[in-house]
């Protein structure tokens, strides 16, 4: 009964985009809460300036924000676009990914980006990848393989010891030659849950794409004046997971 929904080409990416947009608004109380230690599992969404608790009609995903123009309802403060933009992210993820791959070969490829995208918001903003949200991405891969979708087991593993060793590795010769930190220890385990969604065929193209992005941004960065040293910090497990998504959407589970 479901199967006929997914592969409808209007009802899939349609239902594909609210289910993100909702999943989105989670991820959003997510990504704001827990770098807070808050639990996004209790206590309800509140105003962050007057601690009004929000009704139901203000937790409305994107069109809340929308209709308040960004403002709390109650005292009128500006409330930030992250949520916003989660909300849309999540939203696109869900429409594209059942647009190109209707049936179940799309909710996989949305189930990816979905578990990438508080990983790479919270890299982003924090420069943290939460082992937690590491693990679910793995668990994900897992349950997709037990599925038959993507690559075979033997592509998975070896992709997943490979990407983990790989940057394990790297960070430890840079450890050792310049005596500090030069990967964050989320790094390694980011790309060994990719290389078990993906396979280890990919994980060059992966890392290609996520360099190449690091390398625009940085050029743009120097061309607008900032100063760029080999301390400055780039979210590798941003740039890792926003190239890994349009991967798995192209290839290998086309």
């Amino acid at each position: 009964m479901l199967a006929p929904l997914l592969h409808h080409p209007v009802i899939g990416p349609f239902a594909a985009a609210v289910l993100g947009a909702i999943l989105g608004s989670f991820i959003a109380a997510l990504a704001s809460r827990w770098p807070q230690d808050r639990s996004v599992m209790t206590g309800r969404s509140q105003c962050d300036a007057c601690g009004v608790v929000l009704r139901p009609w203000q937790l409305v995903p994107v069109f809340s924000h929308l209709a308040l123009r960004g403002r709390c309802a109650s005292c009128r403060a500006p409330i930030g676009p992250d949520s916003l933009i989660i909300e849309l992210i999540a939203a696109a993820i869900g429409a594209i990914a059942l647009a190109l791959h209707p049936g179940w070969t799309g909710v996989a490829i949305a189930t990816f980006g979905w578990l990438l995208l508080p990983l790479a918001w919270l890299d982003l903003k924090h420069f943290w990848l939460p082992h937690a949200l590491t693990a679910t991405l793995v668990a994900g891969g897992m349950m997709t393989g037990l599925t038959g979708l993507g690559p075979d087991w033997t592509s998975r593993l070896i992709g997943a010891g490979a990407g983990f060793g790989l940057l394990g590795v790297i960070a430890f010769a840079y450890r050792q030659c310049r005596g500090r930190e030069g990967l964050g220890g989320g790094d390694p385990l980011l790309l060994g849950a990719i290389g078990l969604w993906l396979g280890w065929q990919m994980l060059p193209l992966v890392l290609m794409i996520a360099s190449g992005t690091g390398l625009a941004i940085a050029l743009v960065l120097q061309q607008n004046g900032t100063k760029l040293s080999g301390a400055t910090r780039f979210p590798l497990g941003t740039l890792m997971a926003a190239a890994a998504w349009p991967v798995a959407l192209f290839y290998p589970f086309a």
